[in-house]
């Protein structure tokens, strides 16, 4: 009977607050995320960000607005290609290497597949993006 009772008192409490991450201040897109713009408060969010390690140096996919919690979602890893960009774009199959200039048609960070320009041919394909900013057709 204790602990049924024990059980029905853990239940009814609801959950216990924790410590989520929040914006200290308006965060615009695009904005790449310091130390210096958050702060941890007790709350509780379905979602919301707990260690400040998953934020900083990350780019903010939204505004984020003072107070409010953030959540994996929100943010991106940084961009290295900005839309209308120029960039090196290379192709190769085999012993074949084409390379030339392309404009980025969006904005993208690394790994990310996004739709570029072949500035020579005017032709749109699609093309990954590289660490060093340079983009590569995959066959």
């Amino acid at each position: 009977m204790r602990s049924a009772l024990l059980i029905w008192f853990c239940l009814l409490s609801g959950q216990a607050l924790a410590d989520v991450i929040v914006a200290q201040h308006t965060i615009r897109p695009k904005t790449l995320i310091t130390e210096e713009d958050l702060l941890l408060r007790p709350v509780e969010v379905l979602g919301a960000l707990s260690d400040p390690a998953d934020v900083v140096g990350k780019e903010a996919r939204i505004s984020l607005y003072a107070g409010r919690p953030i959540r994996a979602t929100d943010l991106r890893e940084p961009a290295v290609i900005d839309r209308n960009q120029v960039a090196k774009l290379s192709y190769q199959r085999g012993s074949l290497m084409i390379q030339t200039d392309a404009r980025a048609l969006d904005r993208a960070s690394v790994g990310e597949v996004i739709k570029v320009m072949n500035l020579s041919s005017k032709t749109t394909l699609y093309a990954r993006v590289l660490p060093d900013g340079t983009l590569i057709v995959d066959p």
